[in-house]
This record gives structure tokens, C-alpha cells and sequence, in this order.
């Protein structure tokens, strides 16, 4: 080869080089604007759902009982014993009232794990087994937070309350419910 010729070679190679560049650069420039549209419409879609206001439906009461049977408060529930009512629980609510909570209903007795997201309001999560005595008590989870708050005995029941609540009460591990549909 020449040295004319290896000249030549030299500037294909380096314009195919350019070129090769030009078209990494611009897959990477529609790959960042493709991920970024799509992340804007998942947070249009989560801040449409959070715009929506949920509101209480009471579908019971629940009384809160010391261990020999004393009464310690009651308030009114909403009821979740299905899987699509189970999954949503309180997610995008903005506000519940002190004397509410939401019972969540299992088929049978097993370790239970919640998570808080999606849960705009930080809360008291209270696991009870079937004969309806308190095994766990997750205290002031944080909003949002998807980490795992876990009974530490199986449980067929949990209560979600307002966060402090249990504190406010004294209501504690050994403790009891009862509760009643409307």
C-alpha cells in the first residue's frame, strides 16, 4: 500500500468512527428522552391517584380490650377482606379521623408483612391471631416507606390506626379485639 492509500483508509476509518459516535450519541439522547417521558407520565399517573380523595366508608366498629377484658376505646372500621381491598388499604388517603381505622381480614391465621407504599398518613399497624388477641404492634411507620413491617406471631387481623394511637391508649401486645359489621 501507498502512502496515498493508507491515507485514504485512515480518513474512511476515522470517518466511520465519527459516524459510529454521531449514532451512539443520538441512541443515547432518545434512550434519556424515552426514559424521562415515561417516568413523567408514572408520577402524572401516581399524582392523579393522590389527587383523588378517598373517602371513609364505615363498615363496622371495633373495641379495643385489655387482656382481662377491660374496655380501653372503640372506633369505626373499614373493611378489607378481599384481595383488590387488601392491596389498596389506605393508599392515597391524606387524612383519617383518630376514632377510625381500617381491619384488614386474612382467610386464615399466617405471618403477615405490610408496607406503607403509596400511604400518605404515617400509622399504628396492629396484628391480631385468630382468637382475636394483639401479637405485633408496628408503631409510627413512615409514609411511603417500602420496607416491610412484620408480625412477629401469625395473625388473621390487622388494624391500621392514625400513628400514636396505640401510645395514646396504652393499648399493648396481649390485648384484645372484638368488632362488628354495621
Amino acid at each position: 500500500m501507498t502512502k496515498k492509500t493508507k491515507k485514504t483508509s485512515k480518513k474512511k476509518q476515522s470517518k466511520v468512527f465519527q459516524i459510529i459516535g454521531i449514532i451512539l450519541i443520538i441512541g443515547i439522547l432518545l434512550y434519556l428522552a424515552f426514559a424521562n417521558l415515561f417516568k413523567q407520565s408514572n408520577n402524572e399517573k401516581t399524582a392523579v391517584k393522590s389527587n383523588t380523595t378517598i373517602d371513609f366508608v364505615k363498615n363496622g366498629e371495633l373495641t379495643f380490650l385489655t387482656s382481662t377484658d377491660k374496655y380501653i376505646s372503640k372506633i369505626d372500621i373499614e373493611i378489607a377482606e378481599d384481595d383488590n381491598s387488601r392491596t389498596q388499604g389506605l393508599m392515597y388517603r391524606e387524612k383519617m379521623k383518630q376514632n377510625q381505622g381500617m381491619l384488614f381480614i386474612f382467610p386464615y391465621e399466617t405471618m403477615q408483612s405490610f408496607w406503607m407504599k403509596n400511604t400518605i398518613i404515617p400509622l399504628d399497624i396492629i396484628f391480631v391471631n385468630g382468637n382475636n388477641e394483639i401479637v405485633t404492634i408496628r408503631k409510627n411507620t413512615v409514609p411511603f416507606d417500602t420496607g416491610h413491617y412484620a408480625s412477629t406471631k401469625p395473625a388473621q387481623f390487622v388494624i391500621e390506626v392514625d400513628a400514636g394511637y396505640t401510645d395514646s391508649l396504652g393499648i399493648k401486645i396481649g390485648d384484645k379485639i372484638v368488632w362488628r359489621r354495621n
